[in-house]
Order: C-alpha cells, then sequence, then structure tokens
C-alpha cells in the first residue's frame, strides 16, 4: 500500500518521482483514443512494473494486460490480472512456468514466429499469438509466409490458436504525426492480411493486436484489428517528445538530485545522479537534439531548455548548457535540488525500486513500491 512522505526535503537523492496529474492525462489520452478508434487497450506494463500504476491503467478492473517478462505476469497475476499476454518471444524452457500461471487460473498467452516454438508451445497446451514483421525491426513472419499457415496448423491442432499479432518498432525512427500514423497502417494491413491468410487457411484468428506508442497515438483507422497495445505511454520520455508523440511537459517521471560541486572553468555543475540513476540510454543521440543523459528541470518541474545532463559516470552526473546553447550557467548552490527528465522512461525506471508520487491532488507524497526480476 502507499505510505506518505511529507516532502521532496525528506527524500535522499537520487530518487525517482512520478508525477500522478501527468500520468493520469497520460493514461486517459490513450483510452479514449482507443475508444474512439474501436478496440481493446491492452496497456503494456513492462515500463511501470507496478501494481498500483496498473491498478490506475485499468480502473482498477481486471482487463487486458501485456507484459514483458514472467516475473510481471506473476505479479500482476497475483495482484488479481488474469487476462495477459507475454509479448516475448517464448523459449521452451519457460514454458513451466507459463503452465504454473495457467493452472492458476490466469489466461497468459504466448507469442512465437518459428514452427520449432509452435510444437513447444502445442506440447504444453499453452495458447498462442504468431507473431507478424510488419517492418523489419525484430521478429516475425511476413503476412504471406508460408509458414504462418503451417504454424497455425500445429496450434489449432490443440486447440491453441488465439491470432497474431505486431510491433511497429521502427515508427521510433522516425518524426511525427503523418509519419507515425503510415507505420500505423503498415502494422494494421501486416496484421490483418496475417489474419486473413490464416483464415482462408480455415483456421481461427480471433485476436488481431497491434501496436506500440507512436503509433497508437498516430492510427486513423483500425479496421480489422481487436486490440491495441502500448508501453511508455503513461510516462513518456524525451525520445517520445523528440519524434513529436508528445511534449515536455507530458513527461510525468524525472530523476531528483543534488548539486554536490561545482567545476567554473569548465562550466559544469556536478549532481549526484550518474548514469544508475539515469541510466546508459542515449536514445536522444540519434534524434534531430541530442539531449545527453537528459533534461534539466527546477526543484518544481519547470524545465531549463538550455541545460541538459552532458556527461554520467556510475554516481555524478555533469550538468552543462546544451551544444549551441548561449549565455552564462545558471546559479546553482550546493545543496539546490534539480529534476532530470530521462530519455528513456523504461530503463530509468529500471535503476529505482519505488516511485516518489507527487499527488494529483496536492497532498503528501506517496511511495508506490516497483518489481522487477524475469
Amino acid at each position: 500500500m502507499p505510505s506518505g512522505q511529507t516532502s521532496l526535503q525528506d527524500l535522499q537523492t537520487p530518487a525517482l518521482l512520478l508525477d500522478e496529474a501527468r500520468m493520469t492525462r497520460n493514461i486517459e489520452r490513450l483510452a479514449e483514443r482507443a475508444k474512439t478508434l474501436g478496440v481493446t487497450l491492452r496497456p503494456h506494463l513492462k515500463t511501470a512494473k507496478s501494481v498500483e500504476i496498473a491498478r490506475r491503467l485499468t480502473g482498477g478492473e481486471a482487463r487486458p494486460i501485456t507484459v514483458s517478462t514472467l516475473a510481471e505476469a506473476e505479479a500482476f497475476h497475483a495482484a488479481g490480472h488474469t487476462d495477459i499476454l507475454y509479448a516475448v518471444g517464448i523459449a521452451p524452457q519457460k514454458l513451466a512456468r507459463v503452465q504454473a500461471l495457467r493452472e492458476q487460473g490466469c489466461d497468459l498467452v504466448v507469442i512465437l514466429d518459428s514452427p520449432a516454438q509452435a510444437q513447444a508451445v502445442a506440447e504444453a497446451g499453452v495458447p498462442a499469438l504468431i507473431e507478424i514483421d510488419s517492418d523489419g525491426h525484430r521478429g516475425g513472419l511476413l503476412p504471406d509466409d508460408p509458414a504462418l499457415v503451417e504454424i497455425g496448423r500445429v496450434l489449432h491442432a490443440g486447440d491453441n490458436l488465439r491470432g497474431v499479432m505486431t510491433h511497429a518498432g521502427e515508427s521510433y525512427m522516425v518524426r511525427g504525426n503523418a509519419a507515425h500514423a503510415d507505420f500505423a497502417e503498415r502494422e494494421r494491413s501486416a496484421a490483418v492480411r496475417a489474419a486473413d491468410a490464416l483464415r482462408d487457411a480455415g483456421l481461427p484468428c480471433p485476436v488481431v493486436s497491434v501496436g506500440s506508442t507512436p503509433t497508437a497515438h498516430a492510427a486513423r483507422d483500425l479496421s480489422g484489428v481487436t486490440e491495441l497495445r502500448a508501453g511508455v505511454y503513461m510516462f513518456f520520455d524525451l525520445v517520445m517528445a523528440g519524434i513529436d508523440v508528445c511534449g515536455m511537459d507530458d513527461i510525468a517521471l524525472t530523476v531528483l538530485t543534488t548539486v554536490i560541486g561545482h567545476q567554473p572553468a569548465k562550466g559544469w555543475v556536478m549532481i549526484d545522479a550518474g548514469w544508475m540513476a539515469m541510466s546508459r540510454d542515449r536514445g536522444t543521440a540519434a534524434q534531430d537534439v541530442d539531449l545527453g543523459y537528459g533534461v534539466v528541470c527546477d526543484a518544481e518541474g519547470r524545465v531549463m531548455r538550455d541545460l541538459i545532463v552532458s556527461t554520467a559516470n556510475q554516481e555524478h552526473g555533469i550538468v552543462s548548457l546544451r551544444p549551441g546553447a548561449a549565455g552564462p550557467m545558471p546559479d546553482l548552490p550546493l545543496g539546490t535540488h534539480l529534476r532530470i527528465l530521462p530519455n528513456h522512461a523504461c530503463a530509468t525506471a529500471a535503476q529505482h525500486d519505488r516511485y516518489n508520487v507527487l499527488p494529483a491532488n496536492g497532498g503528501p507524497m506517496n511511495t508506490w513500491h516497483r518489481f522487477g526480476g524475469w
């Protein structure tokens, strides 16, 4: 259960902060979009890894969710979630844990893209979605691959074929709503074509699942799709802001840090948040503007746009002016609290064991625990 904190001053830094009002706004935004598009929203909880956040994503009900580890599946099932998609290609050695969860009443579904996986899954009596490659990003079969029907028949023989799924991970490489809408249509088209191929072969395909955070927010038509998945949207991050999925004022996650020193001749301010607090992720380095290890905000969360964490060691961060910024460094005395917007919310959150929650109602801070492991 949440526990109370009195203020930011009570926290030892570095500490992970969560702005509940921003998170709630982000959650409501995509929920309304899924409703408008006429599909079920199956949020991905790989970023959150928190029962409290899951409760807010699903309205406190046992609605469909997505996970990326079996540890997540076990934790969320223990919290009452029964409709779970494990959206990482299944290894045969993990099927015993999947079976154990299913025997406890969890409708846990796996994904796969090879005949060998299908055979192992069929022998274990576990339902599966066939992964479809819609953009060359990672795994999956092309919609016209003959192996699709072959796999479908292996699964269907044991009544284990649930449908198809795809993830347009390459949508992270383009910028703007129009480009993301194009990727959303590639997702939709590939998944629907695969579903039609299965049905034309006399096989069932009740589930047609698509989604990534950029495409979920840009899709204009999801005809033939049954469910939409997205993960980082409840928090957002600088990578999402850099490709115009959100603005910096939508980012709900920050790392609270303290100024611990200065190097005036170099234009540096030293902070106690290094890569152990922020992660090594440099996702904005490939974007139009490289934001180092994160953008600096003041203690109230107001963005100081010209300041970034330019360098990070294990427990030290160096704050400096971003490349191209003019003007002097602001006065940031020893002991000053700052907040850092993360490049990749999933990676930054993974460095911490709790969220220090700034409540939407302005009351005392809460602590929501998060878990890790596989």
